[in-house]
């Protein structure tokens, strides 16, 4: 049989009107080459993906001159082709070097593949999705060259995702709503390195839920102890990007909030967790108690009203105060900020009364983040948990019964609320 020796390049640029000449000429090329068996199957789509580009690129210089190549019509046209420029590009196919044709007046931009573009597809963005999932920049080095046959230092991973730091300044520094119905603040332990060595930090993060009832991440902030000054600079922070009134700010037990709270926003209710209270009560309940203990306290945050859940309270303490005199303190200690959910209606309690919304996202953090044992600064840290955040937060919608909420809250705050409500509407 008589095998083709024609270009693969002729052949593709002829494929748009006839596909089947295209796949039998490639057919050809592999039976020409031993067939399947024989067949370097990267080094053929890499030479497939280097004549494709090639070949438009060549018809994108035809198109702005306005003649073919060796055309007649090309005379004293006022522009001519002028050579080729080597440059080598990576992508999902590995790193190929292609030859770029150039015209004398240098006025040829092509599209294909832009003047000083080196990478094409999603390369740069496949890199910052595995940094994203926490992978080291060692690691992300080893699986690209592994999947894609393409070496790049640990700096290369370093310059793509330094790229974010701008964006990160942006969206830190972005306006926000004037006003927010609920946010909900956590921290989320990590390790990072400083000037003094490795240190235990704890990164604060600010989940609000606005008024059409999507939630976004407001802020983060990195600190290594807690406080009520540095917890008015968060909330001062706010109140500087737009945020002039918050109605209810859910929370754990954490160091000086409610009294930053009340400094900045002294409109604003303050609610504890109360499954975050109900773990730091059993912490020192012997293992054969924490059964009964959790039974008996579970009547207290279920009743259907404050004053029946002080009586829960009593029947609680009755039971365990002389056994664990702590745990029933503890509930009395914080007894108003633990039952301001009772003051709204049962729709509102169940989002307000414990910060899942908020746990659920530092738990997906803490799974791409787990085998980073140390970061090297907190930029890094700030840089991944922001790359997670927008991957998490593109997948959110509306909370479900949002309207019957906010219609309620309407009802009890009116006038804080009806500027804003048409505004987001």
């Amino acid at each position: 049989m008589t095998q083709t020796t024609q270009p693969l390049e002729t052949a593709l640029a002829a494929s748009s009107e006839n596909a089947t000449d295209f796949k039998k000429l490639l057919m050809d090329q592999v039976r020409a080459g031993g067939g399947t068996q024989a067949v370097d199957t990267k080094q053929r789509f890499q030479k497939l993906v280097k004549d494709t580009l090639e070949a438009f690129l060549e018809l994108e210089l035809e198109e702005h001159l306005g003649y073919a190549k060796h055309d007649p019509e090309g005379r004293g046209s006022g522009n001519s082709r002028n050579g080729a420029t080597a440059k080598t590009v990576r992508g999902d196919f590995g790193e190929i070097g292609i030859e770029t044709p150039r015209d004398r007046n240098s006025s040829f931009e092509p599209k294909i593949v832009a003047k000083r573009q080196t990478s094409m597809g999603n390369f740069g963005e496949a890199v910052v999705s595995l940094y994203a999932r926490g992978m080291t920049t060692r690691e992300i080095e080893q699986h690209v060259k592994e999947i894609y046959g393409v070496e790049i230092s640990p700096q290369f991973v370093s310059r793509v995702t330094e790229e974010l730091q701008q964006q990160i300044a942006e969206w830190q520094s972005r306006p926000l709503e004037r006003v927010y119905p609920i946010i909900f603040v956590d921290g989320l332990r990590v390790a990072a390195r400083s000037d003094k060595g490795v240190l235990k930090k704890c990164v604060y993060t600010v989940l609000g839920v606005s008024l059409s009832g999507k939630q976004e991440v407001l802020g983060l902030w990195i600190e290594e102890t807690e406080g009520a000054r540095f917890w008015l600079k968060v909330f001062n922070d706010l109140k500087a990007r737009g945020t002039h009134d918050v109605l209810i700010v859910c929370g754990d037990g954490l160091t000086g909030l409610r009294n930053a709270v009340e400094s900045v926003f002294p409109q604003a209710d303050v609610q504890l967790c109360v499954v975050h209270h109900i773990r730091n009560v059993t912490k020192f309940v012997s293992w054969k108690d924490r059964k009964p203990v959790c039974a008996g306290m579970r009547p207290i945050y279920t009743a259907s009203t404050v004053e029946g859940a002080q009586l829960a309270l009593d029947r609680f303490a009755q039971t365990w105060e002389t056994r664990y005199p702590a745990s029933v303190a503890a509930w009395r200690n914080h007894w108003e900020e633990l039952t301001t959910f009772f003051k709204y209606p049962v729709e509102l309690r169940r989002i307000i009364y414990t910060t899942n919304a908020i746990e659920s996202l530092h738990s997906q953090m803490r799974k791409n983040i787990s085998n980073r044992k140390i970061f090297p600064n907190d930029d890094a840290v700030i840089k991944i948990l922001f790359l997670n955040i927008r991957n998490f937060s593109n997948r959110w919608n509306k909370r479900q019964g949002w309207d019957i909420v906010m219609n309620q809250l309407m009802m009890i705050f009116g006038d804080r609320l009806k500027p804003d409500l048409l505004d987001a509407l």
